[in-house]
């Protein structure tokens, strides 16, 4: 007996040392960040009515300061999972989940590549950062109650610029490739993704392959009144790490600008200055190599160019969180070779290469971008090639519009398919480098007077004869070449149109019609066509849609069914995945419509709702149409609860005379995680009735209009 007691003893002394162990090691083991040097920031924030913040200060680093803890104000949780994830510490914030990114981190060097050349960087581009990551710093002071984890504070420039490195190539499907790599299945076509293993968790939020985007400029000669405009839409997740965030900054030495960013940004990414502004949408162009190695016996060495090479290895531990505070330290290792990080899959081992790679110059052309005056200083900074793709379209104030399909393309030598796998023995069919910006493709100041683009091909963009030619183009750029339902729209009812007003294009940009060209006209012809095998629910399913108007405004019959109908040609279509099954579909939507509202024909608002704490309204539209709602989440009582789609949405002219205003709209407003905000969702009556609100830009117009003026 004495001995069993002993034993016992000893295993519960074992356990509580493994408990604190478990508790203990993340923490004590994570690097402590030097903070940058102290600094007293001459700063003044004022939140307008809406309380968008209108960020004011005597230097740029400054107004960097109060863009941080205006931020942190609002979404302070958000924040921490960016600075977490730069740090290789999702893991033990979110569990297996954030610990799959923490991995990728370390498989791309995104930290290597900030510790070398963070210092490279241009003087004012590091000031910037760090006054950045002081004001984080400063919140995180003053509020200790909501920080998450232990010595996450202090943060600095090289965390923040770690941030971009990281989520920048998940914006053109390299979250796709890993996936189908990892999972020895066939490579998504063009990366377009997703493979059936890709992983749910990215930099850039579980939907990030759903992210997509519609733009439209119009010069003064389309437009009815001589105005040059503007209009950003971008489709973003409406909560967490690539949600929007609005802000206005104001530096005494001339830094103005009127826009949007995503949380760990020091600057807005989109919007307006007085002279000049740009939106984006994501573009598919194959900016990933991939490259299958031959390994020797042992798989330290792999064969190249007739020699054999020694296998980078890098032992890694990933936190994992278990509950409360204990995470288990999991290790994996990381590869990599001359062309890249390695996968290694039961095929094999396969290495990358992919665009905008092992840089951090998009940290100074987003600046550089906002800072610009003219469309020869924009054009200058875009030729920084720092930012690895998305497409940019411009419009300035002396009436020039402009599509620049931006990408930072890979070298490559003909008489291979980049498509495919490619050996990975020898350097004939890799060259290093990247393409010129001369040979980015562009389209400046057509003759028809519009550009628009909805995620589809940069060779319809501009209407009938004012078309890129695509013959001008090689094809080992990767362009891609099909098109979306909100392209096609959007040039159906620009072109028709010869005199553009703000009216037309507020119509435009919030129409929730389907058009009939392209895949969506036959995906519905097979849908009615199918043959129904004796289910009556199907056959009366086809029956609705024979009445369709092709149009989600919620006005008709058949609307929900349609709109479920769009989600899943969404699926298949934009990620270039065979035809999905008529029939399957049919019954898949027919029996959520009789589960959840006993009937075939429910009103589309009363299927799909914005919500958002107490808030609870009826939305139109619905996938790939102007008016988007991309993605949702059942909800308990079987509402769709739209979380993607339309987010920020900035609708901006210049005049004559050369002056700019602008207006814009969020779903929720401009503190999405603080219910107890009254800008928790106070735009989202607005967004849903298709309405803006102003955007205060010029000082002199926020008089009047400020709820909060304070010193942070």
């Amino acid at each position: 007996m004495r001995i069993l007691k002993r034993i016992g003893l000893g295993l519960a002394v074992l356990l509580v040392l493994v408990a604190i162990g478990l508790a203990s090691w993340e923490p004590l083991t994570a690097v402590r960040a030097e903070a940058p040097p102290a600094h007293r920031y001459d700063t003044v924030i004022a939140r307008d009515r809406f309380g968008v913040p209108h960020i004011f200060g005597a230097t740029d680093p400054d107004v960097a300061y109060g863009i941080a803890y205006a931020h942190a104000e609002d979404d302070f949780g958000t924040l921490q999972e960016v600075v977490a994830m730069a740090r290789g510490r999702l893991g033990a914030l979110d569990g297996a989940d954030g610990a799959k990114t923490d991995y990728v981190l370390h498989l791309l060097h995104a930290r290597e590549t900030v510790d070398r050349d963070y210092m490279k960087q241009p003087a004012d581009v590091r000031l910037l950062l760090d006054g950045y990551a002081s004001g984080l710093n400063a919140y995180a002071a003053r509020h200790p109650d909501e920080v998450k984890m232990s010595r996450l504070f202090p943060v600095n420039g090289q965390d923040i610029a770690t941030g971009f490195v990281m989520r920048s190539p998940f914006f053109f499907g390299l979250d796709a490739t890993l996936g189908a790599l990892a999972g020895d299945t066939p490579l998504p076509r063009e990366n377009a993704g997703p493979a059936p293993d890709a992983p749910d968790v990215t930099p850039v939020g579980p939907d990030g392959r759903e992210n997509g985007s519609n733009a439209f400029v119009v010069a003064p000669k389309r437009s009815s009144d001589g105005f040059t405009r503007l209009v950003a839409n971008s489709h973003q997740p409406w909560r967490g790490a690539v949600a929007w965030y609005e802000l206005v900054v104001h530096s005494k030495t001339g830094w103005n600008f009127a826009g949007a960013m995503f949380p760990g940004s020091p600057y807005p990414l989109l919007g307006h200055n007085e002279t000049l502004g740009w939106t984006n949408t994501v573009n598919r162009p194959d900016l990933i190599d991939t490259y299958k190695l031959v390994l020797d016996g042992d798989g330290t060495h792999y064969r190249f160019d007739g020699q054999w090479r020694p296998l980078e290895k890098e032992t890694v531990w990933l936190p994992v969180k278990l509950w409360g505070p204990f995470v288990l330290p999991v290790p994996r290792s990381v590869y990599r070779a001359v062309q890249g990080p390695v996968i290694e899959a039961k095929s094999g081992a396969y290495a990358l290469r992919y665009g905008g790679a092992d840089q951090l110059k998009m940290v100074e052309q987003y600046y550089r971008l906002t800072r610009a005056r003219t469309f020869d200083q924009w054009q200058r900074a875009m030729a920084i090639q720092g930012v690895p793709a998305t497409n940019f379209l411009y419009a300035d104030a002396a009436g020039n519009i402009a599509y620049f399909y931006n990408a930072t393309f890979p070298n490559r030598k003909p008489g291979y398919d980049y498509s495919k796998v490619l050996p990975g023995d020898t350097s004939a069919d890799y060259a290093p480098g990247t393409l010129p910006w001369s040979m980015v493709p562009r389209n400046v100041n057509p003759r028809s007077g519009f550009l628009v683009n909805a995620n589809s091909t940069p060779f319809l963009s501009a209407g009938a004869g004012s078309e890129m030619n695509p013959a001008d183009w090689s094809p080992l750029l990767g362009i891609e070449t099909d098109t979306t339902n909100r392209d096609n729209r959007a040039l159906e009812l620009m072109s028709a149109n010869p005199a553009i007003s703000q009216a037309d294009l507020e119509r435009i940009k919030f129409d929730t019609g389907v058009s009939h060209r392209g895949m969506t006209a036959k995906w519905f012809a097979d849908l009615i066509a199918a043959d129904p095998r004796g289910d009556r629910q199907v056959a009366a399913a086809q029956a609705l849609l024979r009445q369709w108007d092709w149009n989600l405004d919620g006005k008709g019959p058949a609307d929900a069914l349609a709109c479920l109908m769009m989600k899943s040609w969404q699926k298949w279509h934009y990620n270039r995945q065979p035809e999905a099954d008529p029939r399957a579909t049919l019954v898949e939507a027919t029996g959520y419509l009789q589960r959840v509202f006993g009937r075939l024909d429910p009103p589309l608002g009363t299927m799909l709702r914005l919500r958002q704490g107490k808030v609870d309204l009826p939305l139109d539209g619905g996938p790939e149409v102007l008016r988007a709602a991309a993605n949702w989440d059942e909800a308990p009582d079987g509402r769709l609860a739209v979380k993607h789609g339309d987010s920020f949405v900035m609708f901006v002219q210049w005049d004559k005379a050369g002056r700019v205003s602008s207006r814009s709209i969020q779903p929720f407003g401009a503190a999405t995680t603080r219910p107890d905000s009254p800008h928790y969702t106070d735009q989202s009556a607005l967004f849903v009735a298709h309405k803006l609100k102003p955007v205060w830009f010029y000082p002199r117009d926020l008089k009047g209009n400020i709820e909060r003026l304070y010193r942070p």
